[in-house]
């Protein structure tokens, strides 16, 4: 017999008319369906200099990144792109498009990162999630460092894209 105080989204089960195995309630039927987190960020430029943050913070306290995080509830990817931006180095930008989207599935992440302007690189500065923001040209970038693929593939779009008016949105890259 179940235990009537045990309630809510416990069984691992194929709901009808699904294909996958979601966490149920046996009783009501709901499910709670898990879906990717959204991360928002920027690869923000300053005469052709490229802004990144050493983390403060894990995962990859100490590495270098692009001001990028999850995006909140109730904000446009945008909004959510400038708000980090912000947070983690200071910066007040101008986006000026979508540079990439990319669709990292092992740890259920799509990251959709814009091409941006800084408009104030005095402005920046250490936060409580950077422990340094700097300015880097392309052979300045600290390549042994850079705490995540997905920074990588973005400034190589970013560095494709360079110059141009306009651009399509890239995706993530195909292992070779």
């Amino acid at each position: 017999m179940a235990d009537a105080s045990v309630s809510g989204p416990r069984v691992r089960t194929v709901p009808a008319g699904d294909t996958r195995v979601r966490l149920t309630c046996p009783e009501c039927g709901f499910v709670a369906y898990e879906n990717p987190k959204v991360v928002v960020g920027s690869v923000a430029v300053h005469d052709e200099r490229v802004l990144l943050c050493r983390r403060a913070i894990m995962p990859r306290a100490g590495c270098w990144t692009l001001p990028a995080g999850f995006l909140e509830l109730g904000e446009t990817a945008e909004e959510g792109a400038l708000r980090e931006a912000m947070e983690e180095a200071g910066a007040r930008l101008v986006l000026e498009g979508i540079l990439g989207v990319y669709s990292i599935a092992h740890i259920g992440q799509v990251q959709v990162i814009f091409r941006a302007r800084l408009l104030n690189p005095l402005s920046i500065g250490p936060t409580e999630e950077s422990s340094e923001v700097g300015l880097f040209g392309w052979e300045e970038i600290p390549w042994d460092y850079i705490a995540f693929p997905s920074v990588r593939w973005a400034l190589g779009h970013w560095r494709e894209s360079a110059g141009a008016a306009s651009w399509p949105a890239r995706g993530t890259p195909r292992p070779a």
